[in-house]
């Protein structure tokens, strides 16, 4: 029995689609290897291309705009950055059926880290403070704004319906109660009023890469990266790191109270809304939603 689809309406891609696109627009790689990479990635589908490179396409006609922001800022922010990001090597257009931009980049290696199997929490929590810092110190003359980097009452209607759907999944354990107090409470502090900075904006553990030593070694997928509230990149705090590299992670960055606890409750939105969307379809997502839930009660002390 075939899973409902992800998101609606993903355009089939395979192995024999992607050869016919590389061929037919870059034939100097149209001998090199094409083998799916399995990601957990819901927007973009991602093929190794040889040994050295991946070919990354939109799933969605939503992803499309992903790409164009990739190739114009990736050049730019990459100087500037402390760790490696992804580098365009080339830019494909639609064809063979297939109707949106796509990319090849430069394979970079790494694997992604899992929570509670981290080799060194804490040394990976400094590098992603680092990291965010160097993304922060990024002058934003020109930059889009971030996805989700608005202000957090905007994200209100959403949660509280993600929130009213999972009390009606009592087979999840999601103390309801107690993560609508959590985000309550976060939407009752003050409000950031602070200048927008340049935001990674999507720091999931599948979009981090780390060494064999535990450090990170780069971050990937900056689709939604642009100008926004800086809380919006403190989510690894919760979907990855263990509380004592957490605390290290808000000691880096001295986050205070309001940055942390907004950004708390923007971490804990994402996973409201992620569960039930999909639980039945992508057990890699769910179950990382599930973690967070459980982060966040559990540091909301």
């Amino acid at each position: 029995m075939t899973s409902a689809p992800i998101h609606p309406g993903p355009h089939p891609i395979d192995e024999d689609l992607v050869r016919r696109l590389v061929a037919g627009q870059f034939p100097r790689w149209a001998g090199l290897e094409v083998r799916r990479f399995p990601s957990g990635g819901t927007v973009n589908a991602m093929y190794r291309l040889g040994d050295d490179m991946a070919v990354r396409l939109p799933l969605v006609a939503g992803g499309a705009g992903d790409v164009a922001r990739e190739r114009e800022w990736l050049p730019r922010l990459a100087p500037l950055l402390p760790r490696a990001i992804p580098e365009v090597l080339a830019a494909g257009r639609p064809a063979e059926g297939y109707p949106w931009p796509w990319s090849v980049y430069r394979w970079l290696d790494g694997r992604t880290p899992e929570p509670g199997a981290l080799v060194d929490p804490v040394r990976l929590a400094r590098d992603l403070a680092e990291f965010v810092t160097a993304v922060r110190d990024v002058t934003p003359t020109g930059a889009p704004p971030a996805h989700r980097g608005g202000p957090l009452v905007r994200l209100d209607a959403d949660t509280r319906a993600a929130i009213g759907q999972l009390r009606g999944i009592p087979q999840e354990g999601v103390d309801c109660d107690a993560v609508t107090a959590v985000w309550e409470d976060a939407l009752a502090g003050p409000a950031y009023d602070g200048p927008g900075v340049w935001l990674h904006a999507d720091l999931m553990p599948g979009n981090l890469l780390v060494a064999p030593d535990g450090g990170l070694a780069a971050v990937i997928d900056f689709g939604c990266a642009g100008v926004g509230d800086p809380s919006c990149d403190l989510f690894p705090a919760w979907n990855l790191l263990p509380p004592e590299a957490r605390e290290v992670f808000r000691a880096a960055l001295d986050a205070d109270d309001a940055a942390w606890r907004t950004g708390r409750a923007r971490t804990l939105s994402q996973a409201l809304i992620a569960l039930p969307y999909y639980r039945e379809t992508n057990p890699a997502m769910a179950a990382g939603a599930r973690q967070v839930i459980r982060a966040v009660l559990a540091d909301r002390g």
